[in-house]
């Protein structure tokens, strides 16, 4: 086995040979590329890949088993049509597992990433977590780990990786609606940084009583929306709320992710029947304005993580398919796949309002009507803030509030 990688590094037909080296000798810790992988694979499963994609090469040479299956896999339009062909359970898997920045996966928590990406119908169907699991390894998307220490692990290639989210993204832009600038649009800017001052002088100038269940009473609600820039209908008795923070049972949607990071940051009390400003609060009241939007988004992305798991994969295409103003129906057409309902929330419902309409809140975009229907645009602030999602990601963990 020496001699043949030898043979290949000599030869070097095989790109990124050296760092597969530098793996078996305990240099190298980073990721790895497809090649490096398929130098470590054993014939049989090069023979598996190979037989996925009919490549045509002798099955007993591990050599020409490699470069059959690089050179297959390196072509563009080749790579496109297997993204074009995955069902949507196989899109969600990859789509999870292009942004979730392990390394190394064990069996159980790809099972569980699998499982997240199946639907109740295909459960109910009976399809399986692990066949997901093996039609990726069949595919060579997944490959055991190297060393003695990870080879009942798995990891994906690095370079393919970057490859796929290349090759997504032209693909889910391709079948975006554009539109021209509608007559009137809706941009909220950076009013909730503004606003969450406004709520903590409110809090600071008034004495506001809470309710048995630690609720402001209606009137006090009332009298802080006509205090913020951005006004919202209270919630009715009506309907159901919950899984999207620890007051959006009581509160409307974005003045509750106001209250629930002014209450998880410590800005504001809730003691003695009574809400009031802490001081921490108090210094917040002379805190930066764009410093604070971004703590708001990552806090809104901790908060929503629960119900949506791969939110943060959904702002990022967003950011990727929104740069021109576009109609939000083709937006939900080529995102909406990618999301699961939660419980009575639609996977249309939750794009719309749980997300698109809170990327509005967040400044991220800015909403119009055309005579094509609705229509959003990314703004400059938002496509950054989205294209941040690529490497944030899985430092996003869900907010846990004892109550």
């Amino acid at each position: 086995m020496w001699e043949f990688r030898q043979r290949c590094l000599q030869n070097q037909t095989i790109s990124g040979f050296e760092s597969a080296v530098e793996v078996v000798n305990g240099r190298g810790d980073g990721p790895m590329n497809l090649a490096d992988m398929l130098t470590f694979a054993d014939i049989g499963q090069l023979n598996r890949i190979a037989d996925y994609y009919q490549c045509e090469c002798k099955p007993n040479s591990k050599h020409e088993l490699i470069q059959s299956i690089l050179t297959t896999l390196g072509s563009r339009p080749f790579f496109e049509q297997q993204v074009r062909q995955l069902n949507q359970a196989d899109q969600r898997f990859l789509n999870n597992l292009l942004f979730d920045p392990r390394q190394y996966y064990g069996m159980e928590e790809l099972v569980a990433i699998a499982r997240q990406s199946m639907d109740k119908k295909e459960s109910e169907a009976g399809a399986s977590p692990r066949d997901l699991i093996v039609r990726f390894n069949k595919s060579g998307w997944l490959f055991n780990g190297t060393t003695q220490q990870t080879r009942y692990l798995y990891q994906v290639p690095q370079d393919l990786k970057l490859r796929f989210r290349d090759v997504l993204s032209t693909h889910l832009r391709a079948g975006i609606a554009k539109t021209t600038e509608p007559p009137m649009y809706r941009d909220e800017y950076h009013l909730l940084a503004d606003d969450l001052k406004l709520f903590l002088q409110f809090v600071q100038q008034h004495e506001i009583a809470l309710n048995a269940e630690g609720m402001m009473y209606r009137r006090s609600q009332q009298q802080i929306m006509e205090h913020l820039h951005i006004s919202e209908e209270l919630v009715g008795k009506a309907g159901w709320r919950f899984g999207y923070g620890r007051s959006f049972k009581d509160y409307p949607d974005r003045f509750a992710l106001l209250y629930d990071y002014a209450f998880h940051h410590r800005l504001v009390r809730e003691e003695q029947g009574t809400l009031r400003l802490s001081p921490a609060g108090e210094d917040k009241l002379g805190a930066e304005k764009t410093a604070e939007m971004i703590q708001l988004f990552r806090f809104w992305l901790r908060l929503y993580k629960g119900a949506i798991p791969n939110l943060s994969s959904i702002v990022y295409w967003t950011g990727e398919c929104a740069s021109e103003w576009s109609t939000a129906e083709s937006l939900f057409r080529q995102i909406g796949p990618f999301i699961q309902p939660f419980y009575y929330d639609t996977a249309e419902a939750i794009y719309d309002n749980r997300i698109v309409k809170m990327m509005l809140h967040l400044g991220m975009v800015r909403i119009g009507e055309h005579e094509e229907g609705r229509t959003v645009q990314m703004t400059a602030w938002g496509t950054r803030l989205a294209a941040s999602c690529r490497s944030i990601s899985g430092d996003v963990t869900p907010i846990m509030f004892d109550k």
